[in-house]
């Protein structure tokens, strides 16, 4: 492969296209060009997959699928084409065939999950005044405001889809864990990242949002596996 891939950023529960904001700048300034952040709806795992493959498909030449949080759930369902050159997982799930984002998060609960609450049409949000110490710890408390009153809620039963089968099993992959994670336990991501083999694991001392608390380190990952799959 000659030339670096186009990158897809694709977000995960309570979160938009938006929140890949600073990643954005600092590839940006490394002289990436061709960057394109889905929105998704958040009503399932079939509808997210779709839209992101419906993106992918306008692209010409290689992808390379960033996912974050449940976006990892959707990168992992959606990247099967042909012009998918990898995956990098961002504190993100990464299921196996028949496995949902649910099922994982009940092998150890996070601790901010107490901080979860339905509505009455079926969405499920995190309560506002719980925002920033249960997603983005450490942000400042403006930045968490801004998160909290945009938050962008998937419906419940989103939890509990499947994937059918995972590319990552046929794709390489990289992996980054965020150690002081509260939306999905660090165990988990260890046992995800272990277990898609993923070609590079790096470990940041952040929270949930690392996208946002730490975009250098997260770019500086996403970088390498475009430089890699370039080559």
């Amino acid at each position: 492969m000659s030339v670096k891939p186009a990158i897809v950023f694709v977000h995960g529960f309570w979160g938009g296209a938006a929140h890949w904001s600073k990643v954005i700048v600092e590839l940006s300034r490394k002289g990436y060009t061709d960057l394109h952040a889905v929105e998704l709806p958040l009503t399932s795992l079939a509808d997210d997959a779709a839209r992101t493959r419906q993106m992918v498909a306008q692209i010409d030449g290689p992808v390379l699928l960033v996912g974050h949080s449940y976006g990892g759930a959707v990168i992992t369902e959606a990247g099967h084409g042909d012009n998918v050159a990898g995956l990098v997982y961002i504190a993100a799930f990464a299921p196996d065939s028949g496995e949902s984002p649910g099922a994982i998060t009940q092998q150890n609960p996070p601790v901010a999950a107490e901080n979860l609450t339905p509505d009455n049409d079926g969405y499920l949000w995190i309560k506002r005044e719980k925002f920033h110490e249960s997603f983005c710890q450490d942000l400042t408390s403006d930045e968490a405001l801004v998160m909290a009153v945009t938050q962008k809620a998937p419906l419940i039963k989103t939890f509990g889809d499947t994937v059918t089968s995972p590319a990552w099993k046929h794709k390489p992959s990289w992996y980054q864990i965020s150690s002081e994670d509260g939306m999905i336990s660090p165990a988990n991501q260890q046992m995800m990242s272990a277990r898609l083999q993923a070609k590079k694991v790096i470990t940041l001392a952040s929270s949930h949002a690392s996208l946002a608390s730490r975009p250098v380190e997260v770019a500086g990952l996403i970088d390498e596996a475009a430089r890699a799959l370039s080559m």
